[in-house]
């Protein structure tokens, strides 16, 4: 991975690791952690644990995780400068994929030095794969936010996009984010819960929302979480007759042109300034 010649080019290498089971990791990511100078890892104890099964040993790990990451962007930077290479790993999975990396990548890459990465598992990837649903198109939100409006926005978002939506979950969480999401989505909307990818008790569970609420409220779960949801059946676009005539029966019914306009644009999927502006016509035709 690294190069040995009388000058030495520094490098950022994001490495993928086994998302569970230890098996999965590739020759060439064993070659770039034996080469690299330095590993920076989310948890010390778990990369120390692969590394002495891979038979990588005497490498200098250093900390990086959520609440660390700004501050080791500067040592980081100094390092690839000089001309170490510089890995980078999560406790599982691709790095800054809902991980710590991103800042540290967009340090290194900003400074036009060298970023590189030896691709390999990903959770959300995996899910996608497994689930069965459509994977041209697909979106990984990762975690939402626990509470709060921001949690309400992202849920309806997943409740109308029609890509493939892969979202993580921990444990004590599922049941209640699984309600959340049939009550936004609509109980009949598909999904594929996958749990402990890899692992000696994977499971991938299908079924509706509906189904997923009764069957998750009522046993207990552990370990790494994926929920894949199916997406937003397409609507074809309403016509502008339609629109018409949904703005006509609200402005009959005493709304104002901007709440009619607003309220239709949203329900038919138009718009906003579109359906303001056909909301002026109907009150023009009104008034001949």
């Amino acid at each position: 991975m690294s190069s040995r010649g009388a000058v030495r080019a520094g490098a950022l290498v994001l490495v993928a690791t086994p998302i569970g089971n230890l098996g999965d990791i590739s020759p060439r990511a064993v070659e770039a952690l034996a080469d690299a100078d330095v590993i920076y890892c989310e948890d010390t104890r778990r990369t120390r644990q692969l590394l002495t099964y891979v038979g990588v040993t005497g490498k200098r790990l250093v900390s990086l995780h959520e609440h660390n990451e700004a501050a080791r962007v500067t040592s980081v930077l100094t390092r690839v400068s000089s001309g170490e290479t510089v890995a980078v790993v999560s406790d599982a999975g691709t790095p800054a994929v809902s991980d710590p990396g991103l800042r540290i990548v967009r340090a290194v890459a900003d400074k036009g030095l060298v970023v590189t990465i030896v691709p390999g598992p990903s959770a959300a990837i995996a899910a996608l794969v497994v689930s069965g649903f459509e994977t041209e198109r697909f979106c990984v939100e990762g975690f939402l936010p626990r509470r709060g409006s921001a949690r309400r926005r992202r849920l309806e978002v997943i409740a109308t996009d029609p890509r493939t939506t892969v979202i993580f979950e921990a444990p004590p969480r599922l049941a209640s984010t699984l309600v959340d999401l049939a009550a936004v989505c609509g109980g009949d909307r598909l999904l594929a819960v996958a749990r402990e990818l890899t692992k000696v008790h994977e499971e991938i569970w299908r079924g509706s929302l509906d189904q997923a609420v009764e069957e998750f409220s009522s046993r207990a779960v552990r370990g790494e979480i994926a929920v894949v949801i199916e997406g937003s059946p397409e609507t074809p676009r309403a016509d502008d007759e339609e629109v018409r005539e949904a703005l006509r029966s609200r402005l009959e019914q005493g709304a104002s042109l901007r709440d009619a306009a607003a309220e239709v644009a949203d329900r038919l999927a138009v718009s906003r300034r579109h359906a303001y502006q056909l909301a002026l016509d109907v009150r023009a035709e009104g008034s001949r």
